[in-house]
């Protein structure tokens, strides 16, 4: 472990104006809080805060962000306060170490709509100081490095969670090295077969073909020496994971890959960095389609570089980055730059990226009410390349890989995007879901009165243009949402004994922290929410019980103990609806939806009805409710609509096709659900989808007459 003197002597390398008496009086502090703790390997737990100090002085961090390294556990794990910490070392650091202990809390690799929430809290600590995020950060690195004294099911479950957020997360920010390490490092735990594999043969390609880092660092030397080009060369192999995806993405052998290698060259002035390009193109063959001019066109986060591969030595492809020294600090730091200390003084480099407005531009385009699109933009956000586009006045615009002209549209403007009813990519006509290139003009053609569609969600990427479209659908319908939730509503609550009243609604709309009860209809309508959850934030100790299910031989309410019910096949009800039983000869009930055009038969016979509700609660998905769907007549339609139905958690009993046409079939689907809820949000998922030209619930009142004259139970 580290000792003080030691700590203080690294940052004092960077910053000798440090206050060394704050620094270690943290220290000790830490080490007497944590006193008597240990690790899973069983080394002193001190050890960790300390490590992650050290870390942290590699990026050259100010005193506050140092402290708070060595008590970022105090809070959650010993018997430290925030009020104590905040008198010893000051509010900036307590509220620093607060924000550390706030985030180890969240659990980001839950559930996605908890996942959403907890991003969204991520985003919000970032906001507040960034300091936050670079802590957690190296905390995640050092835990990566010591993993192995972990339980292998830890192992996993931490590996997969730095994979998936913290990595990303690191190369979002800037900081590739510390990608690229925690890469490898989860890698090791999540395959290690794999990386195995590729390290032996790293040995096996070293032993045949000798040092080539040397020999092709020596070419370049020379290349630049005949240009009188004054510049550093440093070469590298490329991380086993690293490789390892782009042996998946490429779907080829390691011994096919020729761009294993990388090499950086620094230089002093920007202008240097263009002739650098011009001395390696006129030396070695440039790959088409692999150059990358981010001076001229910098990444959001502060990234600037020149990415070139050519054709090396023997035919080796090798991936060349030129960037001048600033433009290399921030390229290894990112915006923690922004904090960097050098002889004392905060460092000003040009290229380091204001945090709040790096923050901002990633939250700008979220809906701070739709957690689903935010999640969804956050993960583009995080894991998705960027590609350079033009307007046809020359603005340039950035949009994810794989955007589309109505992406573009939603960049511009909503109100441009809203409008789009076609575009031009290099003065050509081309389809809306036409995927934009780097370097590419668009041009948006619009027209008055149009509105966005619905198929445009399958072809928008980006979070703003999904969520823009959303919105835009959900205000389209939202008077035919806020019908169907108000009888989704009133059906629920009934089943408690209350009504949903304007006062009820609007206290729903309050804990829900919604605009107003419109809004909660229109949701409940649209099948965003849920009746238990508008119920549970009306009456939470009415709310039915969700934990077990309700089996159908108590499904029905007001029937006699020895009285058996059917569902009656006309109308097929299902929970949630309101019903009336028919008694029939043997004792038994068959239970119709109140509007059955069936109960017509019976209206002279008021002696056989039956006033009868469903149990409330969760019921078990065994009540069929036949579809009347129809599809286009293409190739995987059928498909995609039973795995839409299967991810619904909704079950296909059977399936008989009505009529075939050459573009589109009609079919009845039989389909096993829950109750009404379950219903609408299956059909509602169904409509969405381009290939359902129409959908809707199949009822035939001829089978519900049978019997009417003569009860008999079927």
């Amino acid at each position: 472990m580290i000792g003080a003197d030691d700590l203080v002597g690294l940052v004092r390398k960077y910053n000798p104006k440090t206050d060394e008496t704050m620094l270690r009086a943290a220290y000790e502090f830490g080490r007497e809080m944590h006193d008597g703790q240990t690790r899973h390997s069983g080394e002193p737990y001190f050890s960790h805060p300390v490590a992650v100090a050290a870390i942290l002085t590699e990026q050259q961090l100010d005193d506050a962000t140092i402290v708070t390294a060595l008590l970022h556990d105090t809070i959650e794990d010993t018997r430290a306060s925030y009020n104590a910490v905040a008198e010893r070392f000051g509010s900036e650091v307590a509220d620093l170490v607060d924000g550390v202990t706030k985030l180890t809390n969240l659990q980001l690799s839950s559930t996605e709509t908890q996942q959403a929430e907890n991003f969204r809290k991520l985003f919000m600590a970032m906001s507040k100081d960034m300091r936050v995020i670079l802590v957690k950060l190296a905390d995640r690195l050092h835990n990566m490095r010591t993993i192995k004294a972990m339980r292998p099911d830890k192992q996993l479950k931490k590996a997969r969670e730095t994979m998936d957020i913290f990595a990303p997360l690191a190369g979002r920010m800037g900081m590739q090295w510390m990608r690229e390490e925690l890469e490898d490092l989860a890698f090791q735990v999540i395959n290690p077969e794999a990386r195995i594999s590729i390290m032996r043969r790293f040995i096996t390609l070293q032993r045949e073909a000798g040092d080539v880092i040397e020999r092709i660092t020596g070419d370049m030397r020379h290349e630049l020496d005949e240009a009188g080009i004054e510049a550093e060369i440093l070469g590298r192999a490329k991380k086993p994971y690293s490789i390892w995806r782009k042996m998946q993405e490429k779907q080829m052998g390691f011994s096919r890959l020729s761009d294993i290698y990388g090499f950086r060259v620094i230089t002093e002035g920007e202008e240097d960095c263009y002739r650098v390009l011009w001395a390696i193109h006129h030396r070695w063959r440039a790959v088409p389609g692999r150059f990358k001019d981010y001076i001229s066109q910098p990444k959001s986060n502060g990234y600037r570089s020149i990415h070139t591969t050519v054709s090396g030595r023997d035919g080796k492809r090798v991936e060349v980055q030129i960037r001048t020294r600033q433009m290399h600090e921030v390229a290894e730091t990112g915006v923690a730059a922004h904090w960097s200390y050098r002889d004392g003084e905060r460092a000003e480099n040009p290229f380091a990226v204001d945090p709040a407005k790096w923050i901002a531009s990633l939250t700008e385009q979220f809906d701070e009410e739709d957690h689903d699109a935010f999640l969804e933009a956050v993960k583009l956000e995080m894991y998705a390349d960027k590609v350079f586009c033009f307007t046809p006045k020359g603005d340039v615009v950035k949009l994810p890989r794989g955007a589309t002209p109505i992406d573009f549209a939603y960049a511009i403007h909503t109100r441009i995007g809203h409008a789009c009813v076609g575009a031009k990519i290099d003065g050509m006509r081309v389809p809306l879901w036409t995927r934009i290139k780097n370097g590419q003009s668009v041009e948006v053609i619009t027209a008055d009165g149009q509105t966005p569609q619905a198929t445009w969600l399958d072809i928008a990427t980006t979070g703003k243009a999904r969520s823009a479209i959303r919105r835009a659908l959900r205000e389209l319908d939202r008077d035919r949402y806020i019908r169907l939730g108000r009888e989704l509503a009133r059906s629920a609550f009934e089943h408690v004994g209350k009504k949903p009243t304007d006062k009820a609604l609007d206290r729903a709309a309050k804990t829900l922290r919604l605009k107003n009860r419109g809004e909660v209809l229109a949701r409940l309508g649209s099948a965003e929410l849920t009746a238990a959850q508008v119920l549970n934030a009306v009456y939470p100790d009415l709310a039915p019980e969700t934990g077990q299910e309700v089996g159908r031989d108590r499904a029905v309410v007001g029937l006699a103990p020895d009285q058996r019910f059917e569902r009656a096949p006309c109308c097929q009800p299902l929970p949630g609806e309101r019903i009336v039983g028919i008694t029939y000869r043997g004792k038994g009930v068959v239970v119709h939806a109140i509007d059955c055009e069936s109960l017509q038969a019976f209206e002279d016979q008021p002696e056989r009805w039956i006033d009868l509700h469903w149990h409330s609660g969760r019921h078990a998905a065994v009540y069929v409710v036949t579809l009347d769907v129809t599809v286009g007549n293409d190739a995987g339609v059928l498909g995609r609509i039973c795995t839409l139905i299967g991810e619904q958690k909704a079950n296909i009993s059977d399936l008989t096709f009505v009529d075939r046409k050459p573009d589109f079939y009609r079919l009845l689907v039989d389909i096993e659900l829950r109750d009404a809820e379950h219903l609408h949000g299956l059909i509602s998922v169904l409509d969405a989808e381009s290939d359902v030209a129409a959908i809707e619930r199949f009822r035939d009142p001829a089978q519900g007459t049978v019997g009417a004259a003569e009860p008999s139970l079927a």
